[in-house]
């Protein structure tokens, strides 16, 4: 039997975007009240076979609710435009600082500073998922990260970067609103039990393959609607484990078990994803195949290319951008969304 998915087109922003919705002539991307698409490709895939379409909103409006549905507050955060999350690593291996902000203390002030430069949301991370990465004990990572989120969770929307379900509750308890697990709860068999039980939103990202071996080998059919079908059975699972979907967020994973090719094709099809009726989040932050883009060998000097991307992202309907360098990112969507929708701006 097959399947099909819409993958929205001729995107339109700000005043265009309001008025065209308005008068139903386009439907609101990812919910969002200021972007729009006028078209879509209606694509149908039956076994290896894929047939594609291009139609007019006007031909497909009932069939693309979950795409146009407003989202809900994600853990509080109003999802009415782009957001940005920072990334409080507290790990001595990371591929992107090296261990920086290892220490409670470091990553403490590290992430008031990011908060005070415009993060929304802080992802705190005990355990590296860098390619070739080892996993880490539970009581290691827990020694990283409740001392920082406990520093933080007061005064700041706080996120735990696991994929263990003792430290998902541990980490509840000390303030985190949201689990963003790597696996999308699969490593880990008490996870969803974990976030149900604790109420915490939750953001679902999809890896082909454990961090050790996740880049060895990454092959798909067709590698955007493969990680759609599979962040698909994802939703459903959380769903089925009493997560309401008003707490679940979606990342399709980049740099995760994908190729150079794959990503690319991930980041010039993300409208697609809103077909799955929940947020989006997009993390590229420094990542290999920017560094291949831009021949920037070094992560942490990858800051332009991962603005770029970003923009990009963001264009695309992202709800969330997971992020190192947070005020380069807050600085550029300010610049974007202003040239998108002047009448937005205040002075």
């Amino acid at each position: 039997m097959g399947k099909t998915y819409v993958r929205p087109l001729g995107l339109v922003f700000g005043a265009d975007a309001v008025d065209l919705i308005s008068a139903g002539k386009a439907g609101a991307l990812g919910g969002m009240p200021a972007s729009g698409f006028c078209k879509a490709e209606v694509i149908e895939r039956d076994g290896v076979q894929i047939r594609r379409s291009v139609l007019d909103y006007s031909e497909i409006a009932s069939k693309v609710r979950a795409i146009c549905s407003p989202r809900p507050d994600f853990a509080g955060l109003a999802l009415d435009r782009t957001r940005v999350m920072g990334i409080v690593n507290v790990t001595p291996d990371s591929f992107s600082d090296g261990g920086r902000f290892a220490g409670a203390e470091q990553a403490v002030r590290h992430g008031h500073a990011i908060a005070e430069e415009g993060a929304d949301i802080l992802d705190v991370g005990g355990e590296s998922t860098r390619p070739g990465s080892e996993t880490v004990s539970n009581d290691e990572e827990l020694a990283r990260i409740i001392p920082v989120i406990e520093g933080l969770g007061a005064n700041h929307l706080v996120s735990a970067d696991t994929r263990k379900a003792d430290v998902m509750r541990r980490a509840s308890a000390a303030g985190a609103r949201i689990v963003n697990d790597v696996s999308a709860l699969t490593h880990d068999v008490g996870a969803a039990g974990a976030v149900a039980d604790t109420g915490s939103a939750v953001v679902l990202m999809h890896a082909q393959g454990e961090p050790k071996t996740m880049q060895l080998a990454p092959k798909y059919n067709d590698v955007v609607l493969d990680v759609y079908d599979a962040l698909e059975a994802r939703i459903e699972a959380a769903l089925a484990a009493g997560i309401a979907r008003a707490n679940i967020m979606v990342d399709p994973g980049i740099g995760f078990g994908k190729t150079y090719e794959h990503n690319l094709r991930l980041l010039a099809h993300l409208p697609i994803f809103h077909g799955l009726g929940v947020p989006l989040l997009v993390g590229l932050s420094r990542k290999a195949f920017v560094g291949m883009l831009t021949g920037e060998k070094v992560a942490s000097h990858r800051v332009h290319g991962s603005i770029g991307g970003a923009v990009q992202a963001a264009l695309m309907g992202a709800h969330v951008l997971r992020v190192h360098d947070v005020k380069a990112t807050v600085e550029a969507l300010a610049v974007f969304t202003g040239a998108l929708n002047p009448d937005s701006v205040e002075i």
